[in-house]
């Protein structure tokens, strides 16, 4: 029980990746709020009363600084920041030439600054209990170099590039950042890609099959652990093997 006394706060928690990482830290005796567009309940097993699951808009600034400043006075200051937030604009996807800067706009939004403004909100708290654990989720696009994924892949590495900087200066603080790259994992939207889409990942990544949302919850569990206290400033791929880092 690694987070026993510990608030960790995660975005995007309604469902994929983020449910699955807030479970699992709550598993683990964290006391859990979940930013998303979607209200989350508390799953079975985990005591309500250790779990908040707030419905907002993660790039609503406002909203957000008043529902974290709730979310401290109900479960005390955050321990553990999960940026995970964030999406691709998929449905609009186009060649870098043919994009619109609408579209730009947006992706960084959800992903980047998103992340960005949690990270001014929560880490000055940290600072002065001198301990915490901030974990920014970017993406294996980031890497890669798909086609169309140009706004999504510059947004995702300006996640690395914040994590490293930030890193650098709240390491003196008892504070570690880091990057989670997922590759291909199982969630809810996977169910809506076409199965020749998916047949193509697999085959494209070594270890020959798709992670599970919970797997990558592990990893979270752990780099917001105090067992992780000299691992910061990494990128750290889950993807099978697609990319190494």
């Amino acid at each position: 029980m690694r987070f026993i006394g510990k608030h960790a706060l995660v975005t995007g928690g309604g469902g994929g990746i983020g449910r699955a990482s807030a479970i699992r830290l709550a598993q683990e005796g964290a006391r859990v709020t979940t930013f998303d567009l979607r209200e989350t309940k508390a799953p079975d097993g985990i005591d309500p009363a250790h779990w908040r699951g707030v419905a907002l808009d993660c790039t609503d600034a406002v909203r957000v600084k008043a529902a974290l400043a709730e979310a401290e006075a109900a479960f005390g200051p955050v321990d553990v920041l999960f940026n995970n937030v964030g999406q691709s604009a998929r449905e609009r996807a186009s060649l870098f030439c043919e994009s619109e800067e609408e579209v730009w706009r947006f992706v960084i939004e959800i992903n980047l600054m998103t992340t960005l403004r949690m990270c001014r909100l929560v880490a000055p708290g940290m600072q002065a209990r001198g301990r915490g654990r901030i974990l920014n989720m970017s993406s294996d696009a980031a890497f890669s170099g798909d086609l169309r994924l140009a706004d999504y892949a510059t947004a995702k590495m300006g996640i690395v590039g914040l994590t490293r900087a930030l890193s650098t200066e709240l390491a003196y603080h008892g504070i570690t950042v880091n990057t989670i790259c997922p590759g291909a994992i199982a969630t809810e939207a996977h169910q809506r890609i076409p199965q020749e889409t998916l047949d193509n990942l697999v085959a494209a990544t070594p270890a020959g099959f798709i992670a599970t949302a919970e797997e990558v919850g592990g990893l979270v569990a752990y780099l917001g652990s105090d067992e992780a206290r000299f691992i910061t400033g990494q990128t750290i791929a889950i993807n099978g093997g697609r990319n190494m880092l």
